[in-house]
């Protein structure tokens, strides 16, 4: 149990390095941009793997009994979870974890009109909705740590940004609020993505999500394949 904390620590430390502009800064400074997020990208890789391996060897801890039906959880967030995260990375965002700020045009802001937060949220969605089936104390700890780490972020990162950017954070977040759609009524979310960046992100999530069904029992070991097979075939369980 002990080394599955500490590498949960450690992932979780790793992943608030883009929240962090004078140490990516650096970073990039010293390493360039592509040899940045390509190291980045890999440790973020191994540090899951790892996590993977130390939470399958710790010790199993009942909390609840999971049942067929709280797959939902999973099945229905995750396709929003990875559009999150997926236009999260694709579209520019200077005012929380972004990969392309410099080039933000606040009349096309495109998921972040959706919520200033994409990359947070989407991983608080993953979170939270991979705690429902695993009812043991390890999955509560690593994915409710995800979830706790994402959703404490975001005001960490108001306060930063506000203190950074001045009076150009009104502006900015004017149609980007903090939770996802909650401005939606105000404009046609459609037409505000730069141009071609929500087609792509819409074949990127499907893609995704379509692989990870595939892979799921592969990599993690539940085969959400079952799970779904299962619920459509038996009526009763349907919502």
């Amino acid at each position: 149990m002990t080394s599955f904390v500490a590498i949960l620590l450690l992932f979780l430390a790793s992943h608030s390095i883009p929240a962090r502009p004078k140490l990516r800064a650096r970073l990039v400074a010293a390493l360039g941009e592509s040899l940045y997020l390509t190291l980045y990208a890999l440790t973020s890789i191994v540090l899951l793997a790892c996590l993977i391996g130390a939470a399958q060897r710790a010790p199993y801890i009942p909390l609840w009994s999971p049942s067929l039906t709280q797959y939902w959880a999973p099945i229905l967030l995750m396709p929003l979870a990875l559009f999150l995260l997926i236009g999260g990375v694709l579209v520019p965002n200077p005012i929380s974890v972004g990969f392309r700020g410099k080039r933000f045009d606040p009349a096309k802001p495109g998921i972040v009109g959706i919520t200033r937060h994409p990359l947070l949220w989407g991983f608080a969605l993953w979170g939270l909705s991979h705690m429902v089936p695993n009812g043991d104390l390890v999955s509560i700890v690593m994915f409710g740590g995800f979830a706790l780490f994402a959703i404490g972020a975001m005001p960490m990162l108001d306060r930063r940004k506000k203190r950074q950017l001045g009076s150009k954070w009104t502006d900015l977040t004017r149609g980007a609020p903090a939770i996802p759609f909650a401005a939606a009524y105000k404009r046609n979310l459609v037409w505000t993505w730069p141009r071609g960046l929500l087609l792509l992100t819409i074949c990127m999530t499907v893609l995704s999500y379509a692989a990870l069904l595939q892979v799921h029992a592969l990599l993690f070991g539940p085969d959400p394949t079952i799970a779904v097979r299962a619920i459509l075939t038996q009526p009763r369980l349907h919502f």
